[in-house]
């Protein structure tokens, strides 16, 4: 069972998460409908996850998105799951730039992934252990914005999927179980993926951070 804030401006999706939630064992010790709601919900309960939309009240800007980047700033490893509404990669690439996202779960869904039930609550499942989530159209996405990199185009189609679940922050197994490959398949598809993009061969959140780096163009983080 996870103890969770959940901030959500929307009184139907949150009342509709809470339920959700709550069906599967989990346990939402607050619910607010904007950032500073949240702040103060976390500073006094401390949760094991906060869930949070990207645009909260009074803009409808990136409220939420700040809100959790300042929480990790000050509760050191506060596992995060952002939910936007539509692909903004520089919401991604904001949210992965915080600092402090090597350490701590951190992911990054949009809210249609909601729909899909075991997707959202595998999602969160893996935030709460520490993982690095990111939803595959947001990859998708920052892909066909590289479509020029020279070093991409080196990648053969199955290193291009091996590399997009890379990014989503899937571990060697769960890369083989989606492209019904074998484990021994994707590490040498990986070793091959690291060297063409003079990538460290790392494993875990590290190596999701230095392919979104790859990704958006920046260095990869050492």
């Amino acid at each position: 069972m996870l103890r969770l804030v959940l901030a959500e401006d929307s009184v139907l999706l949150r009342a509709g998460l809470v339920e959700l939630l709550s069906r599967v064992g989990h346990e939402v010790v607050a619910a607010v409908g904007d950032a500073e709601e949240l702040a103060r919900a976390v500073d006094e309960h401390r949760p094991d996850v906060v869930i949070t939309d990207v645009r909260m009240p009074p803009d409808f800007h990136d409220e939420g998105l700040r809100a959790a980047l300042a929480l990790r700033s000050r509760h050191e490893g506060l596992p995060v799951l952002v939910l936007s509404q539509y692909v903004a990669t520089a919401y991604a690439t904001q949210l992965f730039s915080g600092g402090s996202s090597a350490e701590g779960g951190l992911g990054y869904l949009l809210k249609d992934r909601v729909g899909e039930v075991s997707e959202f609550l595998d999602a969160l499942d893996r935030v709460a252990n520490g993982q690095t989530v990111i939803d595959p159209e947001v990859v998708r996405v920052l892909l066909l914005q590289q479509t020029a990199d020279k070093p991409l185009q080196r990648l053969t189609p199955r290193e291009r999927e091996v590399l997009a679940r890379m990014a989503e922050g899937l571990n060697n197994q769960s890369i083989a179980q989606r492209l019904t490959i074998t484990e021994a398949s994707v590490v040498k598809h990986s070793s091959n993926i690291f060297m063409k993009l003079d990538l460290d061969p790392t494993e875990g959140n590290r190596r999701v951070l230095a392919v979104l780096a790859h990704l958006r163009g920046e260095n990869p983080v050492p």
